[in-house]
């Protein structure tokens, strides 16, 4: 989950470039992007083998305090991540940030990895949630490659939902009232926009050299979407 306003470089930005440079700047988007996801993916499944993840899953959930203080943390650390991964000259600084951003992610998702996979109601939530993201993120990515199309126009609209969406989950860990299944369907959508906007923006407005930060951009999208439809999925199994 990646909270803060979208940002997009245009000096020298892809469509600018020869087919060749351009072609190569999306396959190593793309593979890095697959590399963030099996990373993120073996991590969390060696995570929740270990005691830690039960007692990781206590502590953040001890208290709605707790809970504030790691998605603050979170917060930053994404910001760092992105600033090393987007702004950093050095290579090994950009894949130390996006590597630092897949562990935040890890980090934040154990608690619901955790009780999906050791709830018995919630059997398959995990698998059926991956499933659909992929499925999502794939029609989505296909869309804006079809259509070429310049999703650039959101940035407004996402910057505002995105920290409108932050207010209403913070007001929530203060005040102790619920979400709800209609709240992960509207994330669900804001992060399906988010998706379009990033790709397009890998198409058009990132530099052909700044694979890693496209690659971070576009995780951070396929997790904020896990993120709400594993939600959805465990809601509905939970009514059952």
């Amino acid at each position: 989950m990646k909270f803060g306003k979208a940002r997009l470089v245009r000096q020298g930005a892809a469509h600018q470039a020869q087919v060749a440079d351009r072609v190569s700047f999306i396959r190593r988007t793309y593979a890095h992007l697959a590399g963030a996801i099996f990373l993120f993916v073996g991590l969390t499944a060696l995570i929740q083998q270990l005691p830690a993840a039960r007692q990781m899953t206590r502590t953040m959930l001890a208290s709605r305090g707790a809970w504030i203080v790691v998605l603050l943390l979170f917060i930053v650390v994404s910001w760092v991540a992105d600033f090393w991964a987007r702004r950093s000259e050095s290579k090994t600084m950009q894949y130390i940030g996006l590597g630092l951003y897949v562990v935040a992610e890890v980090v934040i998702f154990t608690p619901l990895i955790y009780i999906a996979e050791n709830f018995p109601q919630y059997k398959g939530a995990v698998p059926t949630a991956g499933l659909l993201t992929l499925l999502i993120f794939t029609g989505l990515t296909l869309t804006v490659f079809i259509t070429k199309k310049d999703f650039s126009f959101l940035r407004g609209f996402l910057g505002i939902a995105v920290f409108a969406a932050l207010g209403i989950i913070l007001g929530g860990l203060l005040f102790g009232f619920g979400l709800g299944l209609w709240f992960a369907v509207a994330m669900t959508a804001i992060a399906s926009l988010y998706i379009l906007y990033y790709t397009s923006a890998v198409l058009k407005y990132y530099r052909t050299d700044q694979h890693v930060a496209a690659s971070l951009a576009l995780f951070a999208c396929v997790a904020l979407l896990f993120w709400y439809i594993l939600q959805i999925v465990m809601s509905m199994m939970g009514d059952d």
